[in-house]
């Protein structure tokens, strides 16, 4: 029986050694850039009304209901969301709302949220980490509704959630507060509840699921922020639980007038340096890369082949979205968690986002594997792009031939280079790399 290709002799390194690697030119792209000055007293702010205020009795036990995505300053906005609970004399406890992510566990679904420094110890309130849940309605059709069994059982439910395009369908309601009581606060049954259909029904699901939980669960209100291209909140705001229908749709627009994109189109070969679910449920946003999972939604460049190099420690070895990737390294496949890849690939019934694409033994071998596979034989042609992951694309590189078009954009800037991407002795992208320092910087 035949081992992975590094257990073999040289043969796929002899196959690809003469395929030549452009040189790499380092560009800043310019994006939305507006920001919230004081991320603490803007959610206070947005809290402090009236109509938020009068719906929390003191001495209520509040669910606080946190999700799984790596929300830019989640941490804080959930800190001072229990905070101000506690100074109106509710009882905040948080309840992990995430579907079928970290595993669908109550470990997994805790270790996800001390990740985004959301930790009993910091946040000073307990954490429901348990997977029960309750019939909270019935559908028309039969369909049964689920919650957490402990927010079904608290005095009261607060959803904090970002407002965005999803990644793998349309509708008036995305991502965001009805989303996130659709899907999120089901915990794993109520994912799976509301994925039976699969993309093909969920922007009608959606609203279906989240107005049954609406009309028969103690929602309160939500928190809703919206991010800009550099994954920064530009808003924050208080909804009322009966005012979650009409407002998100304006929110969801806002969003997406504001969402990264990449300038350059069409690309040969995506290189995406890490992927994971702190940077998208899909690993790598298809609202950014152009690669959807589904044929539910679309937008973005078109790419022809995608090199997905490395995972991120965030994401515990949830590689989802990895089957988008036409090549992949080892690495990649040693951290792999198929038990929890799986768990959300069956939950979400896309079953594609698993599949484990050609795996090499290096970044060098899997780039020129992708570049190799292009339908030219002038590999000078080849058009490169390369970005850290799909939440850092403010400074991206391309190929040396793409230096005209990239001078003819008003909104791309030549920072660096051309230079040739420097590799290690173990054909690893060297550390200093600048997109590679741009992850390492990220906290």
């Amino acid at each position: 029986m035949h081992g992975y290709p590094w257990d073999r002799d040289r043969t796929i390194e002899t196959l690809l050694s003469d395929v030549p690697l452009p040189r790499m030119v380092t560009v800043r792209q310019r994006q939305s850039g507006k920001t919230i000055a004081g991320v603490p007293g803007a959610t206070r702010s947005a809290l402090r009304r009236d109509e938020i205020a009068a719906r929390v009795p003191p001495g209520a036990k509040i669910a606080v209901a946190v999700g799984s995505r790596g929300i830019a300053d989640i941490d804080v906005v959930t800190g001072e969301t229990i905070r101000v609970l506690k100074e109106w004399g509710a009882h905040p406890f948080i309840v992990p709302s995430m579907g079928s992510h970290g595993g669908a566990t109550p470990h997994g679904q805790r270790e996800v949220l001390a990740e985004l420094g959301i930790t009993e110890e910091r946040m000073g309130v307990p954490i429901d980490d348990s997977m029960d849940v309750v019939p909270i309605a019935t559908l028309e059709d039969g369909r049964q509704v689920f919650i957490a069994a402990a927010a079904a059982a608290a005095d009261g439910i607060v959803v904090i959630n970002r407002v965005k395009p999803h990644t793998a369908f349309r509708g008036i309601y995305e991502s965001g507060l009805m989303k996130m009581l659709a899907i999120g606060l089901g915990k794993q049954a109520g994912a799976a509840a509301c994925h039976a259909q699969g993309f093909r029904r969920m922007a009608e699901n959606v609203p279906l699921f989240a107005r049954a939980i609406l009309a028969n669960a103690r929602i309160l209100f939500g928190v809703a922020l919206v991010e800009n291209s550099q994954h920064q909140p530009t808003r924050i705001t208080a909804v009322p639980a009966e005012k979650f229908e009409e407002t998100e749709p304006a929110l969801l627009e806002e969003a997406r007038r504001q969402i990264a994109r990449i300038l350059i189109d069409p690309i040969d070969v995506m290189i995406v340096d890490e992927i994971g679910k702190n940077h998208s449920g899909d690993g790598m946003d298809p609202n950014v890369t152009g690669g959807y999972n589904t044929r539910y939604a679309d937008g973005g460049p078109t790419v022809g082949m995608y090199v997905v190099l490395d995972a991120s420690p965030e994401t515990h070895g949830n590689t989802l979205g990895v089957g988008r990737a036409d090549f992949t390294t080892r690495r990649l496949l040693e951290k792999t968690d198929f038990d929890t890849v799986y768990m959300n690939s069956l939950t979400s019934k896309v079953p594609g986002v698993a599949k484990m694409p050609m795996v090499l033994n290096t970044d060098r071998l899997a780039i020129q594997a992708a570049v190799q596979c292009c339908e030219t034989d002038r590999y000078e042609e080849v058009r490169v792009v390369r970005i850290a992951s799909s939440s850092h694309v403010e400074e991206i590189q391309v190929s040396e031939n793409l230096l005209d078009e990239v001078s003819a954009h008003p909104d791309l800037e030549v920072i660096s280079g051309p230079r040739a991407i420097p590799f290690d002795r173990d054909g690893r992208i060297a550390s200093e790399d600048p997109l590679v320092r741009t992850l390492d910087a990220v906290p």
